[in-house]
């Protein structure tokens, strides 16, 4: 529910900066906001013809319910052949509503070009889905929908971290595919009792790798300088900057942008946790500072929304009545109907555990000679 009302708040006024969402809205936004663009939001971006706004979720929360539909069928942890096996055809023979079109149709008339990916190679393409993410746009359209990941290794990040980079290798490559394991992991540090906004940083420098460290790193440690969101928005971008490829203005992409490296991260999942520190683990200031960050910000609200959820932190109560309302989505049914998976996926892995310590334990233990 974190990562979907997280995802609402912050679609409207995706792709601008903090002044321009100032100018729009007459100051900071404060809640469930109307599109960009009012009643011309059909025809005023011919290339996103969406009706972001007015608590309307975005590909961002389509992709991670999908993703819940996939754990609810197979029962189990996954791996990049259970996306080319069962999301590829949910995203592409399941009608369902689509709030931004206000249309019933397939996810896939929805979802972004990176998302499309998965379709073009698996389906068509019939790529080996372990690698099929080699060559797409490196973005966060993976690690966006990865919370559900997290939720069943709730209280082991390890597990998220290397479950999410399985799955995410059929989606994006470098970076964009380490954010998902790491965005994983960060859900599910934030699930162990006694968790913190920093204990969940702490897990994620433990699983980070390359530029993705570093960039949570920075980021964490400029926002733990700050004791709100409102001063954290320019000084996160700043910490960030080195580490994004796309660059200054977000609409206008630089030439490297996008590109596999090891030097650089995806810009969403540090400004994200960033929000979370700022926000002493809050979710409706973490939120709030995502979405008034603007650039990618539904999808970095979505994160934050999910970090602070799995803290604990509750969500407005009429922020979730108007975006499920909105939606038309029952927020509740996906998270009753993964509890139920990760309970499932829980006992078998203490049964497998079990299995294999007796197994070690024929061996002859520590210390014997072969």
């Amino acid at each position: 529910m974190g990562a979907a009302v997280g995802d609402a708040l912050g679609g409207p006024v995706e792709g601008y900066s903090p002044e321009q969402i100032a100018e729009r809205h007459g100051g900071r936004v404060h809640g469930i906001v109307g599109p960009w663009h009012g009643d011309d939001w059909r025809t005023a971006r011919p290339i996103a013809p969406y009706h972001k706004g007015d608590g309307h979720v975005t590909d961002d929360t389509l992709m991670t319910h999908a993703l819940v539909r996939v754990y609810a069928r197979v029962r189990d942890h996954l791996d990049a052949y259970a996306v080319a096996d069962h999301l590829v055809p949910d995203l592409m023979t399941n009608p369902r509503w689509i709030p931004e079109l206000e249309a019933e149709t397939i996810p896939l008339h929805r979802i972004f070009l990176a998302e499309k990916w998965l379709v073009a190679r698996l389906h068509y393409g019939h790529v080996d889905p372990r690698e099929a993410g080699v060559g797409n746009i490196v973005n966060c359209g993976a690690a966006m929908y990865m919370a559900p990941v997290g939720l069943v290794n709730a209280a082991h990040p390890a597990a998220a971290y290397a479950e999410a980079l399985d799955v995410a290798g059929a989606h994006q490559s470098s970076y964009g595919r380490e954010a998902a394991g790491v965005f994983a992991a960060a859900v599910a540090a934030a699930c162990a009792p006694g968790a913190t906004p920093d204990s969940v940083v702490a897990a994620c420098l433990s699983l980070a790798k390359d530029g993705t460290r570093e960039a949570i790193e920075k980021v964490c440690e400029e926002a733990s300088r700050h004791t709100g969101v409102e001063s954290a928005l320019r000084p996160l971008r700043e910490a960030v900057a080195p580490y994004d490829t796309v660059g200054p203005d977000y609409r206008s992409p630089s030439l490297g942008a996008r590109r596999p490296s090891r030097l650089h991260a995806i810009e969403e999942l540090p400004v994200a946790l960033g929000m979370v520190v700022a926000a002493r683990g809050d979710f409706r200031h973490a939120v709030l500072g995502a979405v008034n960050y603007g650039r990618d910000c539904d999808s970095i609200a979505t994160m934050a929304g999910a970090v602070t959820g799995a803290l604990g932190s509750p969500v407005p109560e009429e922020w979730a009545k108007t975006v499920a309302e909105a939606s038309r989505l029952d927020l509740w049914a996906p998270a009753a109907a993964l509890t139920a998976v990760a309970r499932e996926v829980f006992a078998r892995d203490v049964e497998h555990r079990r299995a294999h310590e007796r197994a070690f334990a024929r061996l002859g233990g520590a210390g014997c000679s072969d």
